[in-house]
């Protein structure tokens, strides 16, 4: 039985938001080093800004500038900073009303220890030295002995206003594929594929997951399937991925491999990507020390019969 394995793990994408008028403002302001809250109804200035007030959910336009000076209300101590986050050592996560708002803003205090952290306590903003329109344009915050600033009463108003953030997300972690994939993984490596049979239905699921998800017993009965198999389904991708070197447009599918009881997906070469269909005959095609089959190309085969693979759409 091969060990079991694990291995870091990225999930990473760029989500990109368009920004309505208000945070369009309040961003804009970060750049130029101006604080923008609006200002609701009842005569509350919220800092950070929405568009509607969450009380009554009239549409906010007011903005007003507050000042860059404020007022620790609550704080935790972040002891081993993470990637990404506003500073590399040691720092306070902070809520701080800022003078003239009447909510918190949450952000970075730099402080040499917990010690020097206290509600209460007054802090300023440190601005970073290049800004471009984001909450990073606020570098941290810094403790601070005098009164409130006096904020200049900026209108909100900017000649070349931020319309659009990026906000890159990413998920770091170990995966342990488990027994039952661990042994699909080592199969791969010399070009089997091996799936697992259920003792109830009979059905042979491929990849393995370890138990059937149709009657949740237990699975351990491996069972070969393929190496050729039919396409149930496609699609046509135009858009290129920046971490695959493919070409597009090319065809991804589902693959039911001979034997198997639910079709696992790959792409498809060696054929015009408008003369792929459903049905399509195909066999692996592998590469000089790859671990998975790198495409599946036809074999030249007749089509399936559909009711031959209907029940793996």
């Amino acid at each position: 039985m091969p060990s079991l394995l694990k291995a870091p793990l990225v999930v990473e994408f760029p989500f990109t938001r368009s920004l309505g008028p208000v945070q369009s403002a309040f961003l804009t302001g970060l750049r130029e080093r101006v604080v923008l809250g609006v200002r609701t109804g009842d005569g509350r200035t919220l800092v950070p800004p929405v568009e509607y007030d969450p009380v009554t959910a009239a549409e906010l336009r007011d903005l007003v500038e507050v000042a860059p000076t404020g007022t620790v209300t609550t704080w935790a101590w972040n002891h081993a900073p993470r990637r990404g986050q506003p500073l590399d050592t040691p720092f306070a996560w902070v809520l701080v009303r800022l003078d003239g708002a009447d909510t918190a803003l949450l952000h970075a205090l730099d402080a040499p220890g917990p010690d020097a952290v206290r509600t209460g306590m007054r802090v300023r903003i440190r601005w970073a030295a290049e800004r471009h329109g984001a909450i990073t344009d606020i570098a941290c915050f810094e403790p601070y002995d005098g009164g409130p600033a006096e904020p200049a009463g900026h209108p909100g108003t900017f000649e070349t206003p931020v319309t659009g953030i990026v906000a890159p997300a990413r998920l770091d972690y170990t995966y342990s594929p488990g027994r039952a994939q661990s042994a699909y993984i080592d199969a791969l490596s010399g070009q089997r594929t091996v799936g697992e049979r259920c003792p109830s239905c009979r059905k042979v699921y491929v990849p393995p997951r370890g138990a059937c998800p149709t009657c949740g017993v237990a699975t351990a009965e491996q069972v070969e399937v393929g190496p050729r198999g039919t396409v149930t389904t496609y699609c046509i991708v135009n858009i290129k991925a920046k971490n695959l070197d493919i070409e597009v447009p090319y065809v991804y599918a589902h693959i039911a491999l001979d034997g198997a009881d639910l079709a696992l997906h790959g792409r498809i070469g060696g054929i015009p990507y408008d003369q792929v269909r459903m049905g399509l005959r195909v066999e692996p095609v592998w590469t000089e020390g790859a671990r998975y089959p790198d495409h599946y190309r036809p074999t030249g085969e007749p089509d399936a019969d559909y009711d031959t693979y209907k029940e793996l759409l």
